[in-house]
């Protein structure tokens, strides 16, 4: 595809006053996105699990007609508190695209969201806050253009997201979502994330996800300097290889239904995401000593008990728990008699994948 295709080409055509709202799920990469290039292009494929609950709730209200200049004049609300904090990002995402939602500088807005999630909790909101936005920003092109096709706003709603934070755009589509352009999953692409177009066994399309809040502060280095720090390292080619090698064998055990093997890779690139930051320069350690505690409690239970249980994580201290249904009553066990003291203030918030 070409980029100028989401251009914004009839600027005369302006939306109504009024309000545009929509809602976007936070998601959980299996295979990671660590390092990219050029404006918000990951340097390898990655693939996530969208997740049911974690929500980010967002509207925008066009206030008022004005001549447009060469700002954006908006204010942000969190919970229904004005945020002047959260502007300067928002505004940067603004710029960069301009050229495809020129509209916007045509009006007075507001921006009101909210997470069904605690805001501090560890997880990112900046992918559904993102992909939130970004719906937003489509619902109005669409009430102007409404022969678009679902095809054309799903692209471009998930490139608009890219364009805010690079795990957003895939936050905008189905309950697995590919982002970057692998030889393996044709439709792909580094300028939007994808449904995932092949066989996946009923294994993992009903599956759970407890995350536990092990550290709820502000991580010491942000998630944007960390993918900087990709550029120069020197295991970079290696990790970028070793992710777009794990698509493969990921579409393959996706299709067979194993839960060995799933937990396997997953917790391999997990681990290999932190091994990134370990070794990087600056090297940073964002994973807590609790975060390892958990972590080799579930290799015991998983090995004493044959239980299927696996890990991943984010960029973040906090453990993503992923298991099957069927293993559901013995893991919220597990849970709350040996995990639970891990958890920063006992939190851990119980999500889901259905598809």
């Amino acid at each position: 595809m070409n980029t100028k295709d989401f251009t914004y080409k009839t600027s005369q055509l302006l939306p109504d006053l009024g309000s545009y709202t929509a809602e976007a799920p936070s998601n959980i990469a299996l295979v990671k996105y660590w390092g990219k290039y050029g404006e918000q292009l990951p340097k390898n494929t990655s693939i996530s699990y969208t997740l049911d609950n974690c929500k980010t709730k967002t509207e925008v209200v066009l206030k008022k007609r004005i001549e447009a200049d060469d700002q954006f004049h908006f204010e942000v609300y969190l919970d229904g508190d004005l945020k002047p904090a959260f502007k300067s990002k928002i505004e940067t995402f603004l710029k960069r695209i301009e050229t495809y939602t020129p509209f916007l500088k045509s009006f007075e807005f507001e921006i009101h969201t909210k997470n069904t999630f605690p805001h501090s909790s560890g997880i990112a909101s900046s992918a559904s806050g993102m992909a939130a936005l970004s719906k937003c920003f489509m619902a109005m092109e669409n009430s102007v253009k409404p022969e678009l096709t679902d095809e054309f706003l799903a692209q471009k709603t998930s490139f608009l997201a890219r364009l805010g934070s690079g795990s957003a755009c895939r936050s905008t589509g189905a309950k697995l979502v590919v982002w970057g352009k692998h030889e393996d999953i044709e439709g792909s692409s580094s300028f939007f994330g994808i449904d995932y177009p092949h066989e996946v066994h009923p294994n993992f399309r009903a599956f759970q996800d407890s995350i536990l809040l092990i550290d709820e502060g502000q991580k010491q280095v942000s998630s944007s300097i960390g993918h900087d720090l990709m550029h120069g390292h020197p295991f970079a080619e290696q990790r970028f290889q070793q992710a777009d090698d794990n698509i493969s064998k990921l579409k393959s055990i996706l299709s067979s239904g194993n839960f060995d093997e799933f937990f396997a890779l997953v917790e391999s690139e997990a681990l290999s995401l932190h091994a990134m930051m370990m070794t990087s320069s600056p090297y940073f350690i964002l994973m807590k000593p609790n975060t390892l505690e958990v972590i080799n409690k579930i290799w015991e239970l998983r090995r004493s008990e044959e239980v299927q249980i696996g890990f991943t994580l984010d960029a973040g201290a906090n453990v993503h728990l992923l298991y099957p249904n069927t293993s559901s009553a013995r893991v919220r066990k597990f849970i709350t008699e040996d995990l639970i003291q891990f958890c920063q203030g006992d939190k851990v918030i119980h999500d889901q994948i259905q598809f």
